[in-house]
């Protein structure tokens, strides 16, 4: 916008420019209200101006006018932090809009809001290896000349869409989980069978010395041992899915840590394997119980060794201990993995925020595990070094003694 210059012209220039003939026949008199009339419309203008401007670098979303050529003729302040090269002053729609294409798209805002439409659309952006998000809003305005220009409001929406992805995925997740819950009830039901019959045929081995005599069966009371081991071993792991999938009801009762932990060991300890991670434990003996909600404490454990075992590229290991001093609990969860950034150590705590690789992770555990514990009366604390691994510590409050 152009600006328009203050004026003012004294009497004394009124009267060298008119003459006193021209006063004397009421010309000065009319002259200088005009230009009077003029000076305060000129001010009114530029105080206009300056109010419109202030509206517009004020508004929090980016905010273009395009003229009628689809050329960038006005941004505020918002626009350059979005697209700092595409809305240059004088630069095309088509910059932004649609790079790819020679000429105006169907799609394009600016082109339907300079054939005098009103306009809504979203597009994405990949930048920096990320998907950005945009609301976009067209409006056509009509300049003096009777032609259209098209203002734009883009507003970034990729805070919002990334935590509706998320929530889409962890209700996803969640459906699954009732699904696996499913297939593991059903499962238990052979597993169970095939136990039983493991353990009547070792039995019968032992009651029948002489199946010991033939060479063929040398090995077999080894074998039947080994199937009864491994799927009592299945069997394990699928009470402690199931023990997962079982909503939580909130209520409180006296609990075992150690008990808690082993099941969260047993069931994750096969995703050691191909990384080739050490799962280890060092549970204190005799732990005093806590009071707590089975389900909720599962779900803090399992996340912290989730996470333990994800920082790790490759051979490595987790530890899990647990101790007792006068009045707390105290479980920790270390790994020797990738660990986290010093800036980033205030920030885990918060829904949404992640150090993994996007659609990896949520980004929920933490938050959830911060909550569960606070709601157990406890804390929960992290310590951290780059290249070096993590720790949290988690502290519950014991049972008082009956």
């Amino acid at each position: 916008m152009e600006a328009i210059k203050s004026t003012h012209i004294s009497d004394e220039f009124l009267d060298n420019l008119l003459g006193i003939d021209s006063s004397k026949i009421g010309y000065y008199a009319e002259v200088k209200q005009k230009i009077q009339e003029l000076e305060a419309a000129n001010l009114g203008l530029k105080t206009k101006k300056t109010e419109l401007q202030a509206v517009f670098d004020s508004i929090s979303d980016g905010v273009l006018i395009y003229d009628s050529s689809g050329l960038v003729q006005h941004r505020n302040h918002v626009i350059p932090k979005l697209f700092p090269t595409e809305t240059l002053i004088g630069k095309s729609c088509k910059a932004l809009f649609h790079p790819e294409s020679k000429t105006d798209l169907d799609g394009c805002p600016v082109g339907k809001a300079l054939r005098g439409d009103s306009f809504q659309m979203s597009f994405s952006q990949a930048r920096s290896g990320k998907n950005l998000f945009y609301d976009i809003a067209a409006t056509p305005i009509q300049d003096p000349g009777g032609f259209n220009r098209a203002l734009i409001f883009v507003r970034d929406i990729t805070e919002r869409r990334t935590k509706e992805l998320q929530l889409l995925q962890a209700e996803k997740m969640s459906s699954i989980g009732v699904l696996a819950a499913g297939v593991a009830h059903e499962i238990n039901n052979p597993m169970t069978s095939v136990a039983g019959y493991a353990e009547a045929l070792l039995r019968r081995f032992r009651d029948s010395p002489e199946l010991h005599e033939d060479p063929r069966l040398e090995d077999f009371a080894n074998y039947l041992s080994i199937i009864v081991r491994e799927v009592y071993r299945c069997k394990d792991i699928i009470e402690s899915l199931l023990s997962f999938s079982r909503k939580s009801d909130g209520s409180m009762g006296r609990l075992d840590l150690n008990r808690i932990i082993g099941e969260v060991l047993e069931l994750v300890r096969h995703q050691t394997r191909d990384k080739k991670i050490e799962l280890k434990q060092h549970l204190q003996t005799s732990l005093p119980d806590i009071e707590g909600d089975a389900s909720a404490l599962r779900q803090v454990f399992l996340n912290l060794v989730l996470n333990a075992i994800q920082a790790i590229d490759k051979n490595g290991a987790v530890i899990v201990t647990t101790a007792s001093n006068e009045t707390h609990i105290v479980a920790r969860v270390r790994d020797n993995g990738t660990g986290i950034a010093p800036d980033m150590l205030d920030q885990i705590w918060n829904p949404f925020f992640t150090t993994k690789v996007v659609g990896k992770n949520q980004g929920l555990g933490l938050a959830m595990t911060y909550d569960i514990v606070e709601k157990h009366k406890g804390s929960i604390s992290v310590k951290s070094k780059l290249g070096e691994g993590t720790e949290f510590i988690v502290r519950i409050p014991k049972c008082h003694k009956r």
